[in-house]
């Protein structure tokens, strides 16, 4: 059980702390500012053993969640060197015809929801996110409040707008600007623990279960603002495959830990000595010749954290499309060296407006806590059952061990979910919502998917036959190469048909070709293409990519030199679907029109595998759902 092995190099580290830790690594911003928050539907009185208590917990919890569930256990288990969510469901996808058949469709079923609440975490962290560190100018001048909006709103019109031009460039200098605000809030940190050495106390484990048993029904309540000190741990395994695992542990463990923990403990010091710092206890750690220039760095931090989960957002989108659970949607790819490196504009757009949204209808990172929280908690959730169920069933984990390691951990998340339970009319309903949306979206498109391919096998018939009756009815022969792009190798293209029943015509030479996408993130060269001669100058061509690779089909067609194929000058021929709801009982009517709406956001296929405008040739049908 275990990722492939890495190389482990200082780039590497500066690279996964430019880019990995942004979320996790601005929580000490808001999280005990939250906590303490007199305005709370369920306040945390501020006492001493309360401070106590809750900074404890905050270290055990990220301890137990992003330390032992992520960095120790959960980042063992990879998809060909890929992390995530999506990772998983695959590897839950591939298990579905052995044992346990329907265990693992629930599970990948409970991953896809997983999925689908990220959507509403890449929309609602950089609102928090910025939100935050913007907020910061009240503490350097309370009369620049007013300005907090306009200033928060144009750096995320700003930051969605620069998306298209890629981040390799701008890459380059996250790790440095990272490093630094590490550095800062540590040694920021560190001067508020000199100050109240005592604070050092909350390490001990006896204070988190002295505070959660002595004082429940004031810490089961705090757990919902507590649980903003792992955000951004799922991003730890979403970005493994970019940067190994072994990177983003050594920079976890020798840096953003111990800074985060420096942190929490110089802000509980500050609190102990002066109880009225919490309205800001952050920026008001910081002396106050470095405030301003700490508002700067935060807002940077932030931005880099906002600009990690927007990336995260195109990667999922990507994915979800390439295993069929979203249309295919334009991607243009940003880099020439990084593959995980795009750009989607539909969900960039959606992005923004649902970002500026948040900030318009919250106006505060307090009020969007709520929302935040039960977002982040729920994809742990899955993402721990996910992992014990695969470590049992893939790596023979004993089951009494799985179960175990489950029960505790899932429990610990549990009682975090129960908390933002009750925060669900004061915010937490809206990642839920966005979920939820986004996962009957996704499902109904999947669903939608197996019909119209079920209604196309029925128009196009057995390939094989169709190729027979080419010999009976002899169609004239024009010179040159046509290639009709086809689902499979099993029915005949729909163009194709319509080609020679209305043209009457077939080309010297006619590759069907057919795209496949595995549920692994890239494919070797060697076993990208395999070609099957049917006869009567037809050749079937099966291409395989991977999820995170964009088919590009002149390029591949380049390398049948062996088989002649002039790719340079070939037409190519796409069957366009018409889609009509029908009065068959398939789906809810609702779905139906759902489905097809989703359909018209579709990327032009020929612009998505690349074919060249002036020689593709599109042909339509209508087909009912």
């Amino acid at each position: 059980m275990g990722a492939k092995r890495d190389k482990l190099s200082v780039a590497g580290v500066v690279g996964a702390l430019g880019v990995v830790f942004g979320d996790i690594g601005t929580s000490p911003i808001y999280t005990l500012q939250i906590i303490f928050n007199p305005a709370d539907p369920h306040p945390v009185p501020l006492t001493e053993e309360n401070l106590f208590g809750v900074v404890s917990t905050i270290f055990w919890s990220v301890m137990l969640i992003v330390t032992l569930t992520y960095v120790t256990l959960v980042m063992r288990i990879d998809n060909d060197g890929e992390g995530g969510i999506m990772a998983l469901i695959t590897l839950l996808r591939r298990g579905e015809a052995a044992r346990g058949r329907r265990t693992a469709i629930a599970l990948a079923v409970l991953g896809l929801f997983g999925a689908a609440l990220f959507f509403g975490d890449s929309m609602i962290t950089p609102a928090i996110s910025v939100l935050s560190a913007v907020e910061g100018v009240k503490v350097v001048s309370p009369g620049l409040e007013e300005l907090i909006i306009p200033i928060t709103a144009v750096i995320i019109v700003v930051l969605f707008a620069v998306q298209r031009f890629g981040t390799n460039a701008v890459g380059r200098l996250f790790g440095p600007i990272t490093i630094t605000w590490f550095l800062a809030i540590g040694i920021c940190g560190l001067g508020g623990v000199a100050q109240r050495p005592e604070i050092l106390r909350a390490l001990s484990p006896t204070y988190a279960i002295g505070f959660l048993a002595g004082h429940f029904h004031i810490a089961f309540f705090a757990l919902a603002a507590i649980v903003l000190a792992v955000t951004g741990a799922e991003a730890l395994y979403a970005d493994m495959g970019h940067f190994g695992r072994r990177a983003i542990v050594y920079g976890w463990l020798g840096l953003v830990l111990p800074a985060c923990t420096l942190s929490y403990l110089g802000q509980g010091a500050l609190l102990l000595a002066d109880p009225a710092a919490f309205t800001s206890p952050f920026f008001l750690l910081v002396p106050g010749w470095g405030r301003l220039p700490m508002v700067l760095l935060a807002t940077a931090a932030t931005v880099i954290a906002a600009q990690a989960v927007i990336t995260g957002a195109y990667s999922v989108a990507n994915q979800a499309g390439q295993l069929g659970y979203l249309p295919r949607l334009r991607v243009a790819h940003t880099s020439e060296s990084t593959m995980g490196q795009i750009y989607v504009p539909w969900i960039n757009w959606v992005l923004m407006v649902s970002v500026l949204t948040l900030v318009f209808a919250f106006r505060s990172s307090a009020a969007l806590a709520y929302a935040f929280g039960m977002a982040v908690i729920a994809t742990i959730t899955i993402t721990t059952l996910l992992f014990f169920y695969l470590a049992h069933t893939r790596w023979g984990v004993p089951a009494w061990l799985a179960a175990a390691g489950a029960t505790l951990l899932v429990s610990v998340d549990l009682l975090f979910v129960g908390a933002n339970l009750t925060k669900l009319v004061h915010g937490a309903w809206l990642p839920l919502i966005i979920g939820l949306i986004a996962f009957t979206v996704m499902t109904t498109w999947q669903r939608g998917r197996q019909i119209v391919t079920a209604e196309r096998d029925r128009a196009e018939g057995p390939l094989r036959e169709f190729v027979a009756e080419l010999h009976e009815r002899r169609p004239a022969r024009v010179p040159g190469t046509a290639v009709f792009l086809n689902r499979g190798k099993q029915t005949a293209p729909l163009a194709l048909r319509a080609n020679v029943e209305h043209n009457r015509v077939l080309h010297e030479k006619v590759v069907i070709l057919s795209i496949q996408t595995l549920p692994v993130p890239r494919v070797p060269d060697a076993d990208r293409i395999e070609t099957d001669d049917l006869g009567n100058g037809i050749t079937h061509v099966n291409v395989r990519f991977g999820y995170l690779e964009k088919p590009h089909v002149p390029a591949v067609l380049r390398l049948l030199t062996a088989d002649r194929i002039e790719a340079d000058d070939a037409s190519y021929f796409l069957s366009k679907i018409e889609l009509v709801r029908g009065p068959a009982p398939t789906m809810a009517a609702w779905r139906k029109r759902l489905f097809i709406a989703t359909a018209h956001i579709t990327a032009d296929a020929a612009e998505y595998f690349g074919l060249p405008r002036h020689r593709t040739v599109i042909m339509g049908s209508r087909i009912e759902v």
